[in-house]
């Protein structure tokens, strides 16, 4: 009993530590792929400006997640790894690309930073491409072929995967959209009033065709979905996504400046519940639970209370980071 509660703690703290990698960094990435539709310079820098001091320790959560994965599920970390070892190396790759471009656009002068602007924009698409075709994945499971799970070669880039990523990349920019508005003021923030107003309609409908694709990827989740017992608990969650939606609807309208951001969050946080009810119990999705994959008791109690310690340290250097940086930013940030 007591392992079963250990191997659950930190299945639900990984699964915090990724969303809260997906909204922080999520919004990152999302100004990044924003940056060639905005030509002048001084937008470009003030884009740049609103996650400078944030955009590093936001990844932070990323190598939390993967760590923790490692630590307190070490059989189901091996056998992912190899299963998706292409895209997680495309997804690093790219998040290396980008840090690199971020840094040396602030060193150059104006009439070469479009070059590196392009480069940041390059290196958050494939790390956004990347993380869609592992969540497509992830959503579908992983196959036997003789008696062995099995990825075949570029299996990953299959439709259901493809049309993850393409969605994921329409949700990031929902967030750097929004997250300008709340950051920006004046022309940058109309443009980015437009943007999101039409990227919401992308966004619905992503929702709806992954919700109604999803089902028919295994009969197991046809059977979760669609039982009698659990549509009474499963319901509320397509209700209160489409709730938000149509609040960021009301909200780009009447051009509200903190309510699209925070609605664009819940909804991300609605399809990530739905995607742990598709998966849960499974860490390999249908094939090796939490508890097949958990490392002995002793390890998880001794990882745990390392996490009590270290991990209110990452949410208050967050908060902080956040609430120190936080308003309107109206000119060119440097370091």
């Amino acid at each position: 009993m007591i392992m079963d509660h250990l191997a659950l703690i930190w299945g639900g703290i990984i699964a915090f530590g990724i969303i809260l990698y997906i909204i922080l960094d999520g919004f990152d990435l999302g100004i990044g792929l924003l940056m060639p539709f905005f030509k002048a310079h001084q937008d470009r820098d003030l884009m740049v400006s609103t996650i400078l001091p944030v955009w590093d320790g936001n990844e932070t959560w990323l190598v939390f997640g993967g760590a923790s994965l490692y630590g307190a599920f070490p059989l189901a970390f091996s056998t992912i790894l190899p299963l998706i070892y292409l895209p997680i190396f495309f997804m690093v790759l790219g998040l290396l690309f980008r840090g690199v471009s971020f840094e040396f656009r602030l060193k150059v002068s104006d009439e070469k930073k479009y070059l590196w602007d392009y480069c940041f924009f390059a290196g958050s698409l494939l790390a956004t491409l990347s993380q869609g075709f592992i969540l497509g994945v992830f959503i579908k499971g992983f196959y036997f072929v003789n008696g062995r799970f099995f990825v075949g070669e570029w299996q990953w880039l299959d439709p259901f995967n493809f049309f993850c990523a393409i969605s994921l990349v329409f949700g990031y920019v929902l967030l750097g959209a929004n997250r300008l508005i709340s950051k920006t003021q004046g022309l940058l923030q109309r443009k980015c009033f437009e943007v999101s107003h039409k990227v919401q309609y992308v966004i619905l409908f992503a929702c709806v065709a992954v919700s109604a694709w999803t089902p028919f990827l295994d009969p197991a989740l046809m059977q979760k979905w669609f039982n009698p017992q659990n549509m009474l608990y499963l319901a509320p969650l397509p209700v209160i996504t489409f709730f938000l939606w149509g609040l960021h609807f009301y909200a780009i309208k009447n051009q509200w400046e903190k309510a699209p951001f925070w609605c664009a969050v819940g909804i991300f946080v609605c399809c990530y519940v739905g995607f742990i009810v598709s998966t849960y119990p499974y860490v390999v999705p249908r094939h090796m639970t939490y508890l097949e994959a958990a490392a002995p008791r002793s390890s998880l109690l001794f990882m745990l209370i390392g996490a009590l310690i270290m991990l209110p340290v990452l949410l208050y250097y967050t908060y902080y980071a956040y609430k120190i940086f936080d308003g309107k930013v109206s000119e060119k940030m440097e370091y």
